[in-house]
């Protein structure tokens, strides 16, 4: 919104395979006096790694999935980002994925030469030619994090392929046959962990009508594993006139009876006006016993 409307995406090429030990030791050395943290820290980044049962020796890189490597590679960045700063550029970086910020293309190529010389000299990395590229706010991608400008200024938004992500965990999580042969205290306790975490994630982000869309689409979800749960025709008109009684919509006996009867299949059933009403987004809200409320995306969104 400041008018640093280009962005160098940097993608630094096997990053946690190339870590130059001797190196990141020596910038320890410059904040760590003592010779037994740093010879343990050494050993460890020595320790090899196991490939068909035989144990094969690293010069080169750290091991993943440890609790120390995510600290000791912020560590090695850390020159990076003094460099960046020193130069009065706008960045942003979390591990080794970097966004810079700048004012036109020409400047851009201009700190994408320059930085990524710096790297190679003097962290000994090497920047993937082929995954870093300037782009514009709207075609960039960071931490499942893009841009979008409405009238007055740039928001951030989730990007297609996070959205993508949130409906193929939840569709997952909602197979029938499974959901069906399990209780709905289970069901419900994951959707709403994956939807709550989701949201709590992405809430800086501007995603109103995305967010109503899903609710819709997961409701109804919902819905048809409760019609295949209540499994009988009688079943099913016995549970919608209950909840009739006790709702305000005052749909006719016809209308039930028609719904609970039809052979259109349990998606179109449960999508029409009776089903919808009476197993409203506040009906599946509310808590029963062990059971959640079911959450509503939006209306934890505006939250």
């Amino acid at each position: 919104n400041e008018g640093y409307e280009w962005v160098i995406d940097l993608d630094i090429e096997a990053y946690f395979d190339t870590v130059n030990h001797d190196k990141l030791i020596s910038i320890l050395r410059e904040h760590v006096n003592d010779s037994t943290t740093l010879h343990l820290i050494r050993k460890f980044l020595q320790a090899g790694i196991m490939e068909n049962g035989l144990v094969k020796a690293s010069t080169i890189g750290m091991p993943q999935g440890g609790p120390l490597s995510p600290i000791l590679s912020n560590i090695y960045l850390d020159k990076f980002d003094k460099e960046l700063e020193a130069r009065g550029l706008c960045f942003v970086r979390y591990a080794d994925d970097s966004n810079i910020f700048v004012k036109s293309e020409m400047a851009a190529n201009r700190v994408m030469k320059s930085v990524t010389s710096w790297l190679e000299r003097k962290l000994f990395l090497k920047v993937s030619a082929t995954k870093t590229k300037i782009v514009r706010p709207t075609n960039s991608q960071f931490l499942g994090f893009t841009y979008w400008k409405n009238s007055s200024r740039w928001e951030c938004i989730p990007t297609k392929k996070s959205k993508k992500n949130l409906y193929d965990k939840c569709r997952k999580e909602l197979i029938r046959k499974k959901c069906v042969a399990q209780t709905n205290t289970k069901t419900f306790t994951r959707i709403n962990q994956i939807v709550n975490g989701w949201i709590n994630y992405f809430r800086i982000g501007r995603m109103k009508n995305f967010i109503d869309e899903f609710g819709q689409w997961l409701r109804h979800k919902i819905r048809v594993i409760i019609l295949k749960q209540w499994k009988t025709p009688s079943r099913i008109y016995k549970n919608l006139q209950k909840l009739n009684e006790k709702l305000p919509y005052h749909f006719s006996d016809e209308q039930i009876y028609s719904v609970a009867n039809t052979r259109l299949g349990l998606y179109r059933q449960a999508n029409g006006n009776v089903v919808n009403f009476l197993l409203n987004a506040d009906i599946l809200a509310i808590r029963k016993e062990e059971r959640p409320g079911l959450v509503n995306p939006l209306a934890y969104y505006l939250r």
